[in-house]
Parts: structure tokens; C-alpha cells; sequence
């Protein structure tokens, strides 16, 4: 269940919104999604989702029939014989009226991975629309407070506007990734400098070309860095044989790139 759906359904049930929570209450076999996985359905508007397909837009329908009743229900559908779908499996679902549902008790997934973004222009932006929708921890880090956008980002993705960018890497916790790409190359430098001083971050992303990297990679080499630390730099980001300096593309790249290197068992 991503992050942005429990906070949505916590602000609906505040505003006293009319919607329904449908949740997969159990599953067996083949299935799109499984037994936790949730949506939240009002009459203009869907969120989340139970894997697309025939089963969810029965589910919507059934929601939105339910809404003008204001009551729940409980379906059992197998997949295959019910809605032709090929997975073959069964489950059922369970529709709870928000009003009636309780968010602030559902358990939340472990983020998939935390990131210290450091970077608010172009690409920074890019990176942080794709990770809205992720569950994820992020603190995005730049020192321009007007390179942020306008409208505000969801409650996992913490902005953070200081002029000591080096120093916050101190406060990034064990395990964080991070990805440097600021709007200055001595900046870069620094931060990465910063990161890669610490053992417990196991990788660091670091925009820019091959010459960049040559570049540092010099650099750092002559201040004494060793070559276990430099082999946890990545430079450049993203997948390899993935093409395209368009914002989005790298951003979409990028992403695919640290959901790699956290892949959910």
C-alpha cells in the first residue's frame, strides 16, 4: 500500500468524505495483487489499485453502487470462471466505508529503500515526481529554496533547504543511498567527498559523464580515497544501454536503477 494512500484516506476521513476502502481480505493462487493490498474509492476518484484488469473495474463499480447505500460487503470471485481473467486464482474483497475504517491503524510496507537527493533543478524535480508514487523515505536536499515547485510533496519525501549541504550528510541515516546532482561541480565534489568518507553508505550516485567521473575519480585518488570506497561511486546514473538526456528519461531511468538495487523479496 503506498505511503500516499494512507495519507489520503487519513485526510478524506477527516474531511468526512464519502468513499470505500476495498482491501484483498485473502487470496488464493495466481493473483494480480495480494491479501493487505488496498484501494480507496469515492464517486469521482480512484486510489491506488488492486492490479487493473476486469477484477478492479468490477470493484470499482461494486464500491461506487455501494457508496449510494453507505453500507460494506464482502465478495469472493474466482478469477478465472468470474471475470476471465487468465490468472486463474481466487479472492475476495472486503468494502469498509471509510468512515467506518480505521488508517491510522493499517500497517504500512518498509520503504524499499532511503535516499538522500541532493538537487532541486531539473532533474532533481524529475527524480522526486517519480518517487511520489514510491514507498520510499527521500530527504531532498538543495540550497535555493525557489527550485523547489510550487505544490508540495508527499509526506515521504522531506524537503530540505540549507546552505551546509555537506554537512548533512552526517544526518543521512546507515544504509541511505545518495544521489549528488546539484547545480555545481565543486558542490558535486564535496558532497561527494562527504559520502564516500562514510562506510555505511552503500551507494552513491553521482550525475554527470564518463569525464566527470575520470575527472573526480583523479581527484579523489590524490586526496587518499581508496579504491573500495571509489568503487561504491556510480557515475554515470541509471541503466546502462538506457538512452535519452531528457529530464524525464533520466529521472525514469534513475529510479528503475535504485528499485534494482533494493528488489523486494
Amino acid at each position: 500500500m503506498p505511503a500516499t494512500l494512507h495519507a489520503t484516506a487519513l485526510q478524506w476521513q477527516a474531511q468526512g468524505r464519502p468513499a470505500l476502502v476495498v482491501e484483498v481480505q485473502a487470496h488464493q493462487g495466481s493473483v494480480p495483487r495480494e491479501a493487505g493490498t488496498r484501494m480507496m474509492v469515492a464517486a469521482d476518484a480512484v486510489l491506488g489499485t488492486l492490479g487493473g484488469g476486469h477484477l478492479e473495474l468490477q470493484a470499482v463499480q461494486h464500491a461506487r453502487a455501494l457508496l449510494l447505500t453507505g453500507q460494506g460487503d464482502e465478495q469472493r470471485l474466482p478469477l478465472g470462471p468470474a471475470l476471465g481473467q487468465c490468472c486463474g486464482g481466487v479472492v475476495t474483497l472486503r468494502y469498509t466505508p471509510l468512515r467506518e475504517a480505521e488508517p491510522a491503524a493499517w500497517t504500512l510496507p518498509a520503504p524499499r529503500f532511503t535516499l538522500e537527493l541532493y538537487g532541486a533543478g531539473h532533474v532533481g524535480r524529475a527524480i522526486a515526481q517519480q518517487l511520489s508514487q514510491i514507498d520510499c523515505r527521500v530527504r531532498w536536499l538543495d540550497e535555493r529554496e525557489a527550485e523547489f515547485p510550487a505544490e508540495s510533496s508527499p509526506p515521504h519525501v522531506q524537503r530540505v533547504c540549507t546552505d551546509g549541504l555537506p554537512h548533512e550528510l552526517a544526518a543521512a541515516p546507515a544504509g541511505a543511498h545518495v544521489l549528488i546532482l546539484t547545480h555545481s561541480h565543486d558542490l558535486d565534489l564535496a558532497l561527494t567527498q562527504a559520502a564516500l568518507r562514510r562506510d555505511d553508505l552503500p551507494w552513491v550516485g553521482l550525475i554527470g559523464s564518463a569525464t566527470k567521473r575520470a575527472r573526480f575519480l583523479h581527484r579523489l585518488e590524490a586526496q587518499g580515497f581508496t579504491p573500495a570506497q571509489l568503487a561504491r561511486l556510480c557515475c554515470p546514473i541509471g541503466l546502462p544501454g538506457l538512452s535519452g538526456k531528457e529530464p524525464a528519461v533520466i529521472a525514469v531511468s534513475v529510479v528503475a536503477q535504485l528499485l534494482m538495487l533494493n528488489p523486494v523479496s
